[in-house]
Formats: structure tokens, sequence, C-alpha cells
């Protein structure tokens, strides 16, 4: 088990340096790629637990979920992109720092709730 959860991490943290490195942020700018990361996870992992039954592979959602979608997903990188927002001399990065610490977490519920919702159906 701990084989694919560290290949499924390399995969999903390659894929999120990668759209890091397609997507970058200037200095308190909103960090978009970051975002889309965090949703796009959140989005895949509601849709993988619907869809995982208890006959599937026993090494499939330690690889998909835990390994790909944990090394994709970055919760670490959203603090540090807000606390670096917060801390900045400028007034407008507040405002960018609240909409993104807020807008991240809403949007990231939004879409596992999708997700799931997705998954289920048939």
């Amino acid at each position: 088990m701990l084989g694919a959860v560290a290949l499924g991490g390399v995969i999903g943290s390659l894929a999120r340096y990668g759209l890091a490195t397609a997507i970058p942020h200037t200095e308190g700018g909103f960090p978009w790629a970051t975002f889309i990361t965090n949703v796009v996870g959140c989005l895949a992992i509601g849709i993988l637990f619907a869809r995982l039954t208890p006959h599937s592979h026993p090494l499939l959602r330690p690889f998909l979920g835990t390994g790909i979608l944990g090394g994709f997903t970055t919760f670490s990188t959203y603090a540090v992109d807000t606390e670096r927002l917060l801390h900045s001399q400028m007034h407008v990065h507040l405002l960018v720092a609240f909409a993104y610490f807020f807008g991240t977490v809403a949007t990231a519920l939004l879409a596992a709730t999708l997700g799931e919702w997705l998954g289920r159906r048939r």
C-alpha cells in the first residue's frame, strides 16, 4: 500500500508543479494555480469516493485518493499564500487575501459536494 500511495503522490505532485508553473502569480496577486488545484482536486475527490465501492481494488483508493489527489491538492500552500497576502504592506493585498481565504474554502467545499453528487449519478 505504501508503494501505491508514494507512486500516486509523485504523479499528483508533478501535476501540481506543472499547473503552478503554467499559471504563476505575482506578489500580491490572486494565486490562481493553487486555487484551481485545490478546487479541481476536491471535485475529483468527491467523484472518486462516490464511485469507489468496497468491491474496488484495495489499492485503488490509496493510489488515487491519498496518493494522486493528496499529492495534487495543496492546502498548505493555500495557507502560506494567505499568510503572505495578509502580511503584505499594501491594503489591496488584504482584500485579495480575504477573497482567496474564504473563496477557496467555499469553492472547494462546493466542488467536493458537486463531485460526490456527480459520482453518485448512474
